[in-house]
């Protein structure tokens, strides 16, 4: 019998609520099923993030591997889509998959060297942009959710949002935020994006120095990969030099890719304002940052 960790368990009752609650309460049995079902023995010691169960496992052969069980939702829903399409080149590798519950088999990397762990930081975003412009050269497939849908929805969203946000400065930047992604939402891309690649994302394997796990993908345009490297490791007077620095690497349009950094801001603060919580101050100073530059 697998122990659900605490932490997990409160992540899914913050964000899934119901749907959260009764993922944790199968877990056990789904994990004891798939352990069988796939002829794996846990070799290490459970690990998770804000959604997922990652067990250390061997296959039959001895095949070093992680289980990985997850909620399935919007967002999780296309990661084996991604992983296959990207067939290890600069993302793990997916080994096995069930769809009717998102449950993945993939290959083991080295968790001890997490591109966290690096002091540089900005060796770390620099890591992030060339992964990142590898793994864009992959178009998104049919099906996969698409940056347009999301656009629109967030601009439709927007208005109710405004008017619940107490604070003026705070409002006229999220409504420059929405303005925009109106701008460039006529053409959201069709690049496969990670959308979630930050420096807890990228291990090291013995075949690569570095590779990419757990995306969130979605087909559009690789200036809305950019916040997570911007946000992560929060400093405020780097948002520029990481910009310009990724921008660089991934040979974007800073104007461009501008507005659909403006998009992430927009979505993050669309979420806090809807459950009820306050702005992140750090996404609001990005926008701040970005906003006063002119090149």
């Amino acid at each position: 019998m697998i122990d659900v960790p605490a932490e997990l368990a409160a992540t899914q009752e913050k964000y899934n609520k119901e749907a959260g609650r009764a993922f944790i309460a199968a877990l056990p049995d789904l994990t004891t099923s798939f352990l069988r079902r796939w002829n794996l023995r846990v070799t290490g010691t459970p690990m998770h993030g804000v959604s997922a169960l990652v067990l250390p496992v061997d296959r039959a052969d001895g095949t070093p591997a992680v289980l990985k069980l997850q909620i399935r939702d919007h967002e999780s829903e296309g990661e084996p889509t991604a992983l296959r399409l990207w067939n290890g080149d600069g993302a793990v590798r997916l080994l096995d998959h069930d769809e009717p519950t998102g449950t993945m088999l993939l290959e083991r990397l080295d968790a001890s060297r997490m591109l966290a762990h690096r002091p540089d930081v900005h060796e770390g975003v620099l890591v992030i942009a060339r992964l990142l412009a590898h793994l864009h050269t992959t178009p998104a497939p049919a099906g996969m959710r698409r940056l347009g849908d999301i656009a629109r929805s967030m601009l439709e969203r927007t208005p109710a949002a405004l008017d619940r946000i107490p604070d003026p400065a705070a409002r006229s930047l999220v409504a420059d935020c929405a303005a925009a992604v109106r701008e460039v939402a006529d053409e959201p891309g069709d690049r496969l994006l990670h959308w979630d690649l930050h420096d807890e994302n990228v291990l090291a394997a013995d075949r690569a120095p570095w590779l990419a796990i757990d995306p969130k993908p979605l087909a559009g345009d690789p200036g809305f990969d950019l916040w997570p490297a911007l946000a992560n490791n929060f400093d405020a007077d780097d948002i520029a030099w990481r910009f310009d620095a990724m921008t660089d690497v991934l040979a974007l349009d800073r104007a461009r890719a501008r507005a659909w950094t403006y998009g992430r801001v927009l979505q993050n603060c669309l979420w806090e304002v809807e459950e009820g919580r306050p702005l992140d101050e750090a996404d609001l100073e990005i926008a701040r940052r970005l906003r006063g530059r002119t090149a």
